[in-house]
């Protein structure tokens, strides 16, 4: 049995679950969006499990907050926007980044 989802439906399931601090209303928006696009792009369905959601992926101000988590030590010779820009790249190069305005979501590595 299949149930499409809103994001509506989506972010009050986090509130039905009390895990709605896990990830701000845009980042929730964010990762929601991300879930239908991969859905779409991969003709798979994506099942609605908040708790593995919150256990597979994290919320960040910047990708310098999240590298702090993982190995990447960011350029000390380098100015913050370029040492931002590195530590995004690299945290591509690890795993998948959702960007939303107000920073970004990760799936934990």
């Amino acid at each position: 049995m299949k149930q499409t989802v809103s994001k509506s439906d989506f972010i009050d399931a986090f509130k039905d679950y009390n895990r709605e601090d896990n990830f701000s209303y845009d980042g929730l928006c964010a990762l929601y969006d991300f879930l239908e696009d991969f859905g779409e792009d991969t003709g798979r369905e994506v099942d609605l499990d908040v708790i593995a959601l919150c256990c597979e992926f994290s919320e960040y101000g910047s990708a310098l907050e999240a590298c702090e988590n993982y190995s990447f030590e960011p350029d000390p010779e380098e100015d913050e926007d370029d040492q931002e820009d590195a530590a995004l790249g690299w945290l591509r190069d690890q795993t998948i980044v959702i960007e939303f305005p107000g920073g970004i979501i990760i799936q934990d590595f």
